[in-house]
C-alpha cells in the first residue's frame, strides 16, 4: 500500500500540525513555533570526497509521462509522486508532527501564532528559503498555494475567509471562525511556486471575490482546465528534486537539490523510487533492492522478508479499506437496515486477517474513525451506544427481511423481486485491499447476496468511483494522514461522496449528508463534519465528534472492514545503517502522513550503512 492516504490514490487534503489535537489539550491560542527543527549535521561534501553517492532505495506506484505530470498541487490526479509521502523530501512542508509527542517540527515555516479575538492565524517564513530555480520562498508563493486550493475545492476553505501578506514571509490568515484543525491544515501544506501558480491563483482570486464559485460555468471551467495544466517541470522546495531525464516505467531517481531545505543535513546523495504497487514491488523487495516500503504485504510474503533479513515495523495506521455502496444505482442499499444487515453479515476479523495477517484487525466500534482514538473523544457511556455489528448472520437476515427483502432457497431476494447480486471493484494493484474485496464478495456470497469481485488499477478505481461508475466498493475509511477525527470524517463523507466526487463530475457514493437518525433526530452531517474542527473548545468538539460518531455508527453510509497496523519491511545494514528501535515515539508517526522515514532523512538521524557508499 503504497498511497500517502492509504489506498486513496490522492492525498487527504491538507497535512496539518499545531499542538496536540487531544481531549486533554486541544489548541493553545499560541503555537508557537519556538522548537526549531534542530537537524544533526552529517558532515559536509568535503568529507564524503570521491566516494561514491549514498543511495537510498523506497517504492511507491506511479504514472509515468505522459500521464504521470509535475502538476503537484494537492488533489490533482497522476501527479508523480503528488499522492505519497515521497513528495515531502521535493515539496518541503510548512511542518512535520510527531504523533506520540503531539509536537511539531518546523521546517519552511519557523514560527505562527493564534488570535481567537482577532480571529487570524499568522506564520512566519524562515528567512532564506529558496526555490530550485534560485528565487526566494516569499509569502507570494503561500497565496497563490492557497487560491489553487479553492480551485480544488480543499476543505481548508471551509473554515477561512481570506488570507494576506503581511510581508515578505509574513502570512495573515483570517478565519471564519477559530478552528483548532486550522493549524495542521496550515503547517502541514507543501507551499507551491508562485512562478508556477500565479496565473492560476489570480483566476481563482478574480473568480471568488466577483461572487462566483465552482459551480458556475466560469467555475467549473477553471477547475477543469487546471486540472489539465502540465508544468513542464516542478519548480522545488525539498532536499530533492526530481532526474527528469530518467524517469522510466522501473523507477525514477530523485537527486540533490543543493539549493532545498536541509540539503545540507540529509545524509544520502539520491532517492531511487522503484515504481509499482504490492504484486510489482514483491520480487524487487525479496532481492534486497529496497530499503523501505510501505505496501500491503501478504502473510506468506512477510515471512520471506523476515527469512531475507528484513526487520518488520508495524506502525499504527489509524484507517483501513471499507465497503462503499452506490446508493444512486442500487436504490434497495438506501434502506439503512440493509447496510446494517451487510455490517451484520460480514467477519470483520476475518476479513483482517486473511488480508494481512497480524496487521489486520477488524473494527470493532464501527465509529467512522480510528479505534485507537475512540477512547481520547468519546465518552464511556457514549462509546457503550455504538452498535458493535458483531458477525451475526441471523441478526442480518432480520434486518433484511424488515426491509422488505426475502429469501429464495439460497439466495436473497430485492424488494422488487430481483435476485440481490452486485459487482464489488476494488485497487487491483493492492494486494491487501484485492484479499479484503474477494473475501468480502465470498462471504455475502455465502449469505445469499450474490457479489462478484473485481480488479481495476489502482489509479483508474477511485476516479471510477466518483464518477459512480460502481455498485459496491473498496476504498479507504478514516485518515491515516491526520491525528484529529474531523479529517476521518471528511474522508468517509466528503472525499468519495457528493462534495468531493464534484472534481471527477461524479457523486461518488450518492449518500446525502442531511439524514435522519434515531439516535439524534435530524443531522445537517456536512455541517458537523465542519463544526467538528471549529473553534478551541475542547468539550465542544468533543461534543461534536460523538454526535458524528453515533450518527456514523447508526447509517452506515460505508461499511469499515478492518484497521490497518504496518507491516513496513526496513532493510539494515545494507544501504542504511538502522532505523530506530520499535519503541521510540517516532515510529508511532502514521507512516501515510508525517511520515516517520521522511522526518528521520530530514533529521540525520538516517545515515548510510559503513561501506555503503
Amino acid at each position: 500500500m503504497a498511497s500517502s492516504h492509504p489506498r486513496s490514490g490522492r492525498p487527504d487534503h491538507v497535512s496539518v500540525s499545531g499542538r496536540p489535537l487531544t481531549r486533554r489539550h486541544v489548541l493553545a491560542l499560541l503555537g508557537g513555533g519556538a522548537s526549531a527543527l534542530t537537524l544533526p549535521s552529517c558532515g559536509d561534501d568535503s568529507d564524503r570526497g570521491a566516494a561514491r553517492p549514498a543511495v537510498f532505495h523506497g517504492g511507491t506506484a506511479y504514472q509515468v509521462p505522459p500521464k504521470g505530470h509535475f502538476n503537484l498541487m494537492d488533489g490533482v490526479p497522476d501527479s508523480i509522486l503528488g499522492g505519497h509521502f515521497y513528495i515531502d523530501l521535493v515539496m518541503t512542508p510548512g511542518a512535520m508532527y510527531r504523533w506520540k509527542e503531539r509536537t511539531w517540527e518546523p521546517m519552511l515555516i519557523e514560527r505562527w501564532e493564534t488570535d481567537q479575538t482577532a480571529r487570524t492565524f499568522t506564520f512566519t517564513l524562515r528567512d532564506g528559503l529558496t526555490w530550485s530555480d534560485g528565487t526566494p520562498i516569499t509569502s507570494r508563493d503561500a497565496l497563490s498555494t492557497y487560491w489553487c486550493l479553492r480551485i480544488m475545492r480543499n476543505s481548508l476553505w471551509e473554515y477561512i475567509d481570506r488570507v494576506e501578506a503581511a510581508d515578505d514571509r509574513t502570512v495573515v490568515v483570517t478565519m471564519k471562525k477559530p478552528s483548532s484543525v486550522l493549524e495542521r491544515y496550515i503547517l502541514r501544506q507543501r507551499i507551491h511556486a508562485d512562478a508556477t501558480y500565479g496565473t492560476w491563483a489570480r483566476r481563482a482570486e478574480e473568480l471568488f471575490r466577483n461572487g462566483g464559485d465552482l459551480e458556475t460555468p466560469e467555475g467549473k471551467r477553471l477547475n477543469e482546465e487546471f486540472q489539465a495544466f502540465r508544468p513542464e517541470r516542478a519548480i522545488v522546495s525539498g532536499p530533492f528534486d526530481y532526474d527528469y531525464d530518467t524517469i522510466t516505467n522501473a523507477e525514477l531517481t530523485l537527486v540533490k537539490n543543493p539549493r532545498g531545505y536541509a540539503a545540507d543535513r540529509v545524509a544520502f546523495d539520491r532517492v531511487v523510487i522503484h515504481n509499482g504497487e504490492t504484486t510489482t514491488i514483491t520480487p524487487v523487495v525479496l532481492a534486497r533492492n529496497m530499503d523501505y516500503a510501505t505496501h500491503g504485504f501478504p502473510v506468506a510474503t512477510e515471512r520471506q522478508l523476515v527469512r531475507k533479513g528484513f526487520r518488520i515495523i508495524r506502525p499504527p495506521i489509524y484507517s483501513g479499506p471499507a465497503l462503499l455502496f452506490n446508493l444512486a444505482r442500487c436504490e434497495e442499499l438506501t434502506d439503512v437496515r440493509v447496510r446494517q444487515a451487510f455490517a451484520h453479515a460480514i467477519d470483520r476479523d476475518e476479513n483482517g486477517e486473511v488480508s494481512l495477517g497480524r496487521s489486520g484487525k477488524g473494527v470493532r466500534y464501527m465509529a467512522g474513525f480510528s479505534d485507537n482514538l475512540v477512547p481520547l473523544w468519546l465518552a464511556s457511556d457514549d462509546i457503550d451506544l455504538l452498535n458493535r455489528y458483531e458477525h451475526d448472520q441471523e441478526r442480518a437476515a432480520e434486518l433484511l427481511a424488515q426491509a422488505g427483502w426475502r429469501k429464495e432457497g439460497e439466495r436473497w431476494l430485492t424488494p422488487d423481486g430481483r435476485p440481490a447480486r452486485y459487482e464489488l471493484i476494488f485497487p487491483a494493484e493492492f494486494a491487501d485491499w484485492s484479499a479484503a474485496g474477494e473475501n468480502v464478495a465470498s462471504q455475502l456470497s455465502a449469505f445469499g447476496i450474490e457479489v462478484v469481485g473485481r480488479g481495476v488499477t489502482h489509479t483508474q478505481q477511485p476516479i471510477d468511483v466518483d464518477k459512480g461508475n460502481f455498485e459496491l466498493a473498496i476504498q479507504a475509511w478514516g485518515t491515516s494522514a491526520h491525528p484529529h477525527p474531523h479529517f476521518a470524517f471528511v474522508q468517509d463523507l466528503f472525499t468519495h461522496n457528493i462534495p468531493v466526487a464534484a472534481n471527477q463530475g461524479g457523486r461518488g457514493m450518492g449518500f446525502e449528508l442531511r439524514q435522519e437518525t434515531k439516535a439524534l433526530g435530524t443531522v445537517d452531517l456536512e455541517r458537523l463534519v465542519v463544526e467538528s474542527g471549529e473553534g478551541l473548545d475542547e468539550e465542544a468538539q468533543r461534543r461534536t465528534v460523538t454526535s458524528l460518531a453515533l450518527a456514523f455508527n447508526e447509517l452506515l453510509p460505508m461499511v469499515p472492514l478492518f484497521e490497518r497496523y504496518g507491516n513496513n519491511p526496513v532493510l539494515e545494514g545494507h544501504r542504511v545503517d538502522s532505523w530506530p528501535p520499535d519503541d521510540d515515539p517516532i515510529l508511532q508517526n502514521s507512516p501515510y502522513a508525517d511520515n516517520f522515514t521522511v522526518m528521520l532523512l530530514y533529521a540525520g538521524r538516517l545515515v548510510p550503512a559503513k561501506g555503503a557508499r
